[in-house]
């Protein structure tokens, strides 16, 4: 009987930018695990099959962090995981970026990453639990189209294994997660690169990534990582960079 408990059965968890991408794909398959999720918007209205309580926030205001993520603990009981998927990829080419754009992805990308993760700590704090961030390839790898963004990311990373030291005696862990799955941001890169480069991104991931030749989907490949994350069997795992990318990075010592 045992075998049939959902794994994350009872786990309180929420989730940042849950109306889309690697978010609503995180919503659906960790209540599908069992857990009760509260989920966090922006501007994207939610989706109407996700089954989630959702709050209206901007990541990057820390009062209105404070406020979410004190009411997804309220609402929950307690909290048991933050799923911190608010983010936004942007294109940036080296030289030719304006300050204005690499002040709003550091506040996106960086500021929110702090924010969010500082507030779900002062509820963690007393009882344990889990973070998780998302990280980058491009972060490791460079980007020359998307730079900032790779920066940002970098500095997620960062962050994350800063938190991770910082928390771990109150045995709260902080990991990162590199996806390579289709997302929002894919389309954005191919939008930004023109129709055109279709043909040719296809030929450089097939060549890239040794498991299929393709980006992964969202709830199926990335799904039992993050239902793995969130749950008791990672309690010894903390300030790690875990790529689900199909090998497209394959670095470590």
């Amino acid at each position: 009987m045992s075998d049939l408990t959902p794994p994350l059965q009872g786990r309180r968890i929420l989730v940042t930018g849950g109306a889309t991408g690697i978010g609503a794909a995180a919503v659906g398959v960790l209540t599908e695990a069992g857990a009760e999720v509260v989920a966090s918007y922006h501007q994207t209205a939610p989706p109407d099959d996700l089954a989630a309580t959702w709050l209206q926030c901007d990541v990057r205001d820390a009062d209105a962090v404070s406020a979410t993520v004190q009411q997804a603990a309220d609402n929950l009981g307690g909290l048991d995981a933050l799923v911190n998927a608010a983010g936004l990829w942007q294109p940036g080419i080296p030289g030719y970026i304006s300050a204005d754009q690499i002040s709003f992805l550091l506040d996106t990308n960086v500021k929110a990453t702090i924010l969010t993760n500082q507030a779900a700590y002062a509820v963690l704090k007393g009882t344990g639990g889990r973070i998780i961030n998302f990280g980058s390839s491009e972060a490791v790898m460079g980007s020359p189209i998307s730079a900032v963004y790779a920066a940002t990311k970098g500095a997620v990373q960062a962050w994350t294994r800063s938190a991770a030291r910082a928390w771990a005696s109150d045995n709260v862990t902080v990991n990162a997660l590199a996806p390579a799955v289709q997302t929002p941001g894919a389309d954005r890169l191919r939008d930004f690169l023109g129709p055109d480069a279709g043909a040719l991104i296809d030929q450089q991931l097939k060549s890239m990534i040794p498991l299929g030749g393709a980006l992964g989907d969202p709830a199926r490949d990335l799904g039992p990582v993050l239902v793995f994350l969130a749950g008791p069997g990672s309690a010894f795992i903390t300030g790690q960079l875990l790529a689900v990318d199909g090998g497209l990075m394959m670095v470590g010592g």
